[in-house]
């Protein structure tokens, strides 16, 4: 694969928007808005110049639902890892709101054991622990990609007084969507969300869990998504979860999941902590300071540098990924959260439009 980066590498696409009156949903495909000022071009290539410096392999930015800006193949669908966690929060949204599934409800409850068997202690842990990985549980997941390792003594933390990031809590919270619902999570994403949002690249075929059941029974559920069908997510949650008149995902629900349950100094380990990323409900939310054009931000973010952000005071969206093959799983440099930001933080100040720009609450 080339690199993004090289005179030979993907093309890099410009345009704006010409500030509609409200957020438009996109239709079937796209559609991206012409004229831009020299301003504008002048912002946007300052961003990308940045994008060009980090191994980035494709973005989209939208913004009042048409597109900003792109880069690379936006059309190809890749393993996009954690954002799966903020995919399962989007998908648990319907079923709260009905009483299908009670966050309350403990993992005994549910009848949830795993190799080996779970301490009484863990069997409290209940739905909203498992969102908010706050669980307790610190039995060795089915596959790697968290801070597992840091993971304290089993039986050492009452569930939901300690954060650790841990992919068994994760993959639990699938387990239970699947039980309760009674669906399967990639059957149950085709027909509740990539069709009612048109989704160009997803393939279900082409969806498929991994991990190892002699280490926990409960596998990860990874996405195979396109960078333009993940800014479709970001999209309708922008929009409050309504999507042409319909009302996929609760609005309040909406809300829950991206406000803080744990802030990022009161995460473990300190490495963690160090990101400057508070947590909801299995989305991260960016701690910007005051002013800054990422104010109010949220975001799903996944290994090795793919994310969904959200910029509701902007009415925009950001997509990004990093590919990586098989042969560079362990050497690749990432796209961290840091960087991230930085180069959304740029495009959200090119101007490329009057300004439209939602108040902070107060």
């Amino acid at each position: 694969m080339k690199s993004p980066t090289s005179a030979s590498g993907f093309a890099l696409l410009l345009s704006v928007l010409c500030a509609p009156a409200s957020s438009a949903t996109p239709g079937a495909h796209w559609s991206a808005v012409s004229e831009p000022s020299a301003a504008c071009r002048a912002g946007l290539a300052e961003a990308h110049d940045y994008l060009k410096t980090l191994p980035s392999t494709s973005m989209l930015a939208v913004r009042d639902g048409q597109v900003l800006t792109s880069y690379g193949p936006v059309d190809q669908a890749n393993q996009v890892y954690s954002i799966r966690k903020s995919v399962l929060a989007m998908m648990y949204g319907p079923f709260i709101a009905d009483g299908t599934i009670s966050l309350s409800r403990s993992l005994a409850s549910l009848d949830i054991d795993d190799v080996g068997g779970l301490l009484p202690l863990e069997r409290t842990a209940t739905v909203g622990d498992l969102l908010a990985a706050r669980s307790g549980v610190y039995h060795a997941p089915s596959n790697p990609g968290d801070d597992a390792d840091a993971a304290p003594p089993r039986g050492s933390q009452t569930p939901g007084a300690y954060f650790l990031y841990n992919n068994w809590d994760f993959n639990v919270a699938g387990t239970v969507y699947e039980q309760l619902t009674r669906r399967d999570i990639y059957q149950s994403f085709e027909d509740e969300l990539a069709k009612p949002l048109q989704m160009e690249d997803f393939r279900l075929s082409q969806q498929h869990r991994n991990g190892d059941p002699t280490r926990s029974h409960h596998l990860a559920y990874h996405f195979h998504l396109s960078t333009r069908d993940m800014a479709r997510l970001g999209q309708l949650m922008l929009q409050q979860g309504s999507w042409n008149g319909r009302q996929l995902l609760p609005a309040d629900w909406i809300t829950r999941i991206t406000t803080p349950v744990t802030r990022a100094t009161d995460m473990h380990p300190p490495s963690t902590a160090r990101r400057g990323l508070d947590y909801g409900l299995l989305w991260w939310i960016p701690a910007m300071p005051a002013g800054s054009p990422l104010e109010g931000a949220y975001m799903a973010w996944g290994y090795y540098g793919q994310y969904i952000l959200v910029i509701p005071r902007q009415h925009m969206v950001i997509s990004h990924q990093r590919v990586v093959v098989a042969a560079q799983a362990n050497t690749a440099r990432k796209v961290s959260p840091a960087e991230f930001l930085r180069f959304a933080e740029q495009l959200a100040r090119a101007p490329c439009s009057p300004a439209r720009v939602e108040p902070a609450e107060k």
